[in-house]
C-alpha cells in the first residue's frame, strides 16, 4: 500500500489545501490520502481556531474525496504530536510499503529541526509543495516538488479574511468564526 499523509495546522482551512489534495492525488501512485489536522503545531503555542473545529472543516472538505481519509489522530491526542509519530502510527496500523510526506516550501528552512528528522528521512519520500515566493532549494532532505498554481496561506487569510480563499463547502461555517456579515 502507498499513501501520502497531509498534515498541517489547517488554522483556517483554504482553497490551497484542496488544491494540493487533489494535485497529490493525481500526481502520486497512492492508494490513500491522509489529511492530518495537528492538535498544535509543535513549533507553535496556539492555534486561531480550536483543534476540533479545524477537524470539522478539514471533515467537511474532504467528506466526498474518494481515496482521501480525515485522520483525528493528533487532534484525538489533546497535545502536541510530531510528523514522527504520526508516521510510526499509521505504519502500525497499515502494510504501507511507500509513504510520502507532503510538506510547504515554507518547511525546509526547518525541517532538520524537526523531532527524529534524520530517522523520518529514511522512512518517507518527502514531496514538496512550492509557491512562488518561497525557495525550494534544500540541502538536507531530497524531495519530489508539485507547484501550486495559488499564492495563499492560512497566516494571510488570518490577516485578512477573504471568503474567495475558503471552500465553498465551508464558508458558512468561515463566516460565523470571523463574525462576516
Amino acid at each position: 500500500m502507498n499513501i501520502a499523509i497531509f498534515g498541517g495546522s489547517f488554522d483556517p482551512p483554504h482553497i490551497g489545501h484542496e488544491q494540493i489534495a487533489t494535485l497529490a492525488l493525481k500526481e502520486l501512485e497512492i492508494d490513500k490520502l491522509f489529511v492530518v489536522p495537528t492538535y498544535l503545531n509543535p513549533f507553535k503555542n496556539d492555534s486561531f481556531l480550536d483543534a476540533n473545529t479545524r477537524l470539522e472543516l478539514i471533515n467537511d472538505i474532504f467528506v466526498d474525496m474518494k481515496k482521501v481519509e480525515v485522520l483525528d489522530y493528533e487532534v484525538n491526542q489533546k497535545e502536541k504530536v510530531t510528523t514522527f509519530e504520526t508516521v510510526k502510527y499509521l505504519k502500525s496500523l497499515y502494510d504501507i510499503d511507500k509513504i510520502y510526506l507532503i510538506i510547504g516550501a515554507d518547511n525546509l528552512k526547518s525541517i532538520h529541526l524537526w523531532y527524529n528528522a534524520k530517522k523520518l528521512k529514511e522512512l518517507v519520500e518527502f514531496i514538496v509543495i512550492s509557491r512562488e515566493q518561497h525557495s525550494i532549494k534544500n540541502d538536507y532532505i531530497d524531495a519530489q516538488t508539485l507547484h501550486l498554481d495559488i499564492d495563499i496561506s492560512s497566516s494571510k487569510l488570518r490577516e485578512n479574511m477573504e471568503l474567495e480563499y475558503i471552500p465553498k463547502k465551508i464558508q458558512q461555517k468561515v463566516r460565523k468564526f470571523w463574525k462576516i456579515e
